[in-house]
C-alpha cells in the first residue's frame, strides 16, 4: 500500500476522532452524544453508558436514558453526576431523565473556546501525520528505494491531503461553533 494511501486512512481516522470530540461538546440542545464518554460501574466492571442503556431526546432540552436492566438506574445516575457535565440526572422509576439547562453567554463562549481547542488539536494530529509520512518518503529516497521525482510527487500529494483535511476540520468546527452560538 502506498504511503499516500496509508496517510489518507490515518487522516480519515483523525478527522473521525475530531468529529466525535466535537459531538460531545454541549450546545443549547439535548444531544445523546453528550453522554458518549460516560462509563457506568455495572456487574463489577466499567461499561459505556450507551452499551447498557438507550439514550433518546424526547424534547429539545431533555435526555431520557432507559437502561436495558432496570436494576442499574441508580448506577447510571451516579455516573452522570460524577462526570460533572453541568446537569443533574433525575432517577424516574426505570429511567433517568436529564433536563438540559439553557446556556448563558459565558458558557457559550467557553464551549466555543473548547471547540476551537479541539479543532487545533485535530489539526496538530494531521500535521504530525504529514511529518511522519514525509520522513518515511525521505528515508525511502535516502535508502535508494525511491527516485527524487517520485519523492517530490509523494510529498506534494501528502501536503495536498493535509490541506484538504485541515480545511475539513475547520468546516466541522465552524459548524459546531454556529450550533453553540445559536440560541
Amino acid at each position: 500500500m502506498s504511503i499516500v494511501k496509508q496517510t489518507k486512512e490515518k487522516m480519515d481516522a483523525a478527522l473521525e476522532h475530531l468529529k466525535k470530540d466535537l459531538n460531545g461538546i454541549r450546545t443549547g440542545q439535548a444531544n445523546p452524544a453528550m453522554l458518549d464518554g460516560i462509563m457506568v460501574e455495572v456487574y463489577g466492571s466499567q461499561m459505556r453508558l450507551k452499551d447498557v442503556a438507550s439514550i433518546n431526546s424526547p424534547e429539545s432540552r431533555q435526555l431520557l436514558i432507559s437502561p436495558f436492566d432496570s436494576g442499574i438506574v441508580g448506577a447510571i445516575g451516579k455516573s452522570i453526576e460524577k462526570a460533572n457535565l453541568g446537569f443533574m440526572p433525575i432517577v424516574d422509576g426505570n429511567a433517568v431523565r436529564i433536563k438540559i439547562p439553557p446556556m448563558d453567554e459565558s458558557l457559550r463562549k467557553e464551549m466555543v473556546k473548547l471547540c476551537h481547542k479541539r479543532k487545533e488539536e485535530g489539526k496538530v494530529t494531521l500535521r504530525n501525520l504529514r511529518r511522519d509520512a514525509n520522513e518515511h518518503v525521505r528515508k525511502q529516497k535516502a535508502a535508494g528505494d525511491l527516485p527524487e521525482d517520485l519523492m517530490k510527487k509523494f510529498e506534494k500529494e501528502i501536503q495536498d491531503l493535509t490541506d484538504k483535511y485541515c480545511k475539513l476540520a475547520d468546516e466541522m468546527a465552524a459548524k459546531k461553533e454556529k450550533e453553540i452560538s445559536t440560541i
